[in-house]
């Protein structure tokens, strides 16, 4: 898979809203409502890196192992997959 580097919030949502991980750990039919969930309502910066067979972008696989996802202060990042359990990680900076 090719990295992939967004900088414009409704390019990123477009984006993710056609992510869905499957297998062990964390899973989502629809990455743009997690990273709702996670206090991003309008992530300014995305980054998608590695490659997973069990993530999907629009209804094929593989798509991208990491996802790190920043608005202002906040970072929702998701990680793993690939014989690995897929984790999620919220921070936000003071």
């Amino acid at each position: 898979m090719q990295d992939i580097e967004l900088s414009d919030p409704a390019k990123i949502e477009a984006f993710l809203t056609k992510i869905k991980l499957t297998g062990k750990g964390f899973t989502t039919d629809c990455l743009l409502l997690d990273a709702y969930d996670a206090g991003l309502d309008y992530p300014d910066y995305l980054k998608a890196e590695g490659e997973d067979p069990d993530a999907s972008y629009e209804g094929k696989s593989p798509a991208w192992a990491k996802y790190h996802m920043r608005q202002g202060k906040r970072v929702f990042m998701v990680y793993g997959g690939d014989k690995r359990d897929r984790r999620t990680h919220f921070s936000e900076t003071p």
